[in-house]
């Protein structure tokens, strides 16, 4: 019966050491499997490969043959020409042509004039690549005279400049994912960022100026960090320091309310007609599409260029959320007109020309889904997917909980699998070692009895 129990330890503790030889093995192999890719390996593109996709198509014809480019139906990138040439080349190159009357530097041109006129809070204009035109837009506060005015600068510039009005008023949303509550008001969280030395929120400019203080409670007992440096107006970013320097664990996911977030995996420039997502604390998780590119907009505060019009709603308190779609970072939210109840205009800056002005990096998740880093360079888009079946991107719970199963799956655990692997080897020795001496004393006892 002894002998009995001591085989069955010996068997149970080869099967345990045999087991934690195949779980190190497993770690140490995911470990070096999903090491981060070099930073100079990721590729430095913007909205998709410039010999196939219409931003690339626009930047090579250039503008004075071309006016813009969006996605189509199923997500076919459509560019705007003005010559049977340009078309050719655009159809060549497998996406659709459309036949305008005027090009990009017409449009431009038209914006310029609209600068250079009085300034008038409450509009707002943006080249609309669809329609060919200038959309001019007027809210409720613009008076009958301003508004009269403005009707006249068009007038001039000729029939491709659309006025509209339009209900609401154009405000920054002062007051998304997360909340940051200051004296200031309260805004939202937008993306981590990060200089290689410190952490920081890039969140919306006219949130608060340099040297505000933010908290995650309205009580001031949890300190977020402070804002550091701010652009607003003329551009609509600023940058919230870490009261510790360090953004912590899930710094590349954005919450999207109900306890989830979505991971970040890069950022770049939108196209018009693109499916987007914004978070913000107030409204929570909204959709839209981009419908304007360069958009300019008189907020009372001041005005603020080269925006991403879109139809997404947002209200006050979402300022400086996150706007991403399929897990790459597009903006954060500025302002616009209406609300989520009867939907309305919101813009947003830019996350591309915020880290280039700001001189940091996204804090992003690794393009194999482990781990986290910086992301050097703008992503590709997903210009080939149908506006109708882009998603947030990759869901993960922002509670921080984790199971033992994805602790031991955690990349990072190379040390950890290897001293799995170590204790395992140890076993088996050991198992062997007391196999041996089991054997050399019955072999002795054998003896002595058979030999008097």
């Amino acid at each position: 019966m002894r002998h009995a129990r001591r085989r069955l330890v010996r068997r149970v503790t080869r099967l345990a050491a045999v087991g934690g030889l195949l779980l190190g093995g497993t770690m140490v192999t995911r470990a070096v499997a999903s090491e981060p890719p070099d930073a100079s390996a990721v590729p430095r593109t913007y909205a998709a490969s410039a010999a196939d996709t219409g931003s690339g198509l626009v930047s090579r014809l250039g503008t004075s043959r071309t006016a813009g480019s969006w996605l189509g139906a199923g997500g076919k990138p459509v560019v705007a020409v003005t010559d049977e040439e340009a078309a050719a080349e655009v159809r060549k190159a497998g996406a659709e042509a459309k036949m305008v009357d005027h090009s990009m530097d017409e449009l431009k041109s038209a914006t310029s004039t609209l600068r250079s006129a009085p300034r008038v809070a409450g509009t707002a204009w943006v080249m609309d690549y669809q329609s060919n035109e200038v959309v001019v837009r007027g809210d409720s506060t613009v008076s009958a005279a301003d508004w009269s005015r403005m009707t006249q600068v068009a007038g001039d510039i000729g029939g491709f400049v659309r006025m509209e009005r339009t209900e609401g008023t154009f405000t920054t949303r002062l007051n998304g994912a997360l909340p940051l509550l200051s004296t200031a008001g309260r805004c939202s969280a937008g993306f981590n960022v990060t200089d290689g030395q410190r952490d920081f929120i890039l969140t919306a400019g006219h949130c608060g100026p340099n040297g505000s203080v933010w908290f995650a409670d309205n009580r001031g007992e949890q300190q977020i960090g402070q804002t550091i440096q701010q652009n607003f107006p003329g551009g609509d970013f600023s940058l919230v320091e870490y009261a510790n320097g360090d953004a912590g664990d899930g710094a590349d996911v954005v919450s999207i309310g109900d306890g989830k977030g979505v991971r970040i995996t890069g950022f770049a420039d939108p196209a018009v007609g693109q499916r987007v997502f914004r978070s913000g604390s107030t409204s929570g998780l909204r959709d839209g599409e981009v419908t304007g590119l360069n958009a300019t907009v008189n907020y009372p505060e001041g005005t603020v260029t080269g925006l991403i019009e879109t139809n997404v709603c947002a209200e006050p308190g979402d300022s400086g959320g996150p706007m991403f779609s399929e897990g790459v970072a597009l903006g954060v939210t500025s302002g616009g007109s209406g609300d989520c109840n009867a939907g309305g205009t919101t813009f947003f800056q830019p996350v591309t020309k915020a880290l280039q002005a700001l001189d940091v990096k996204l804090i992003v998740t690794a393009q194999n889904g482990a781990g986290q880093g910086a992301s050097p360079a703008p992503s590709a888009t997903q210009s080939a997917i149908a506006p109708d079946d882009a998603s947030p991107g990759s869901s993960v719970s922002v509670s921080g909980a984790s199971t033992l199963l994805s602790r031991l799956a955690d990349p990072k655990n190379v040390g950890p699998g290897l001293l799995v692997v170590a204790g395992s080897l140890v076993a088996l020795a050991a198992t062997r070692f007391i196999r041996a001496e089991q054997d050399r004393k019955a072999y002795r006892r054998y003896y002595s009895a058979t030999w008097g």
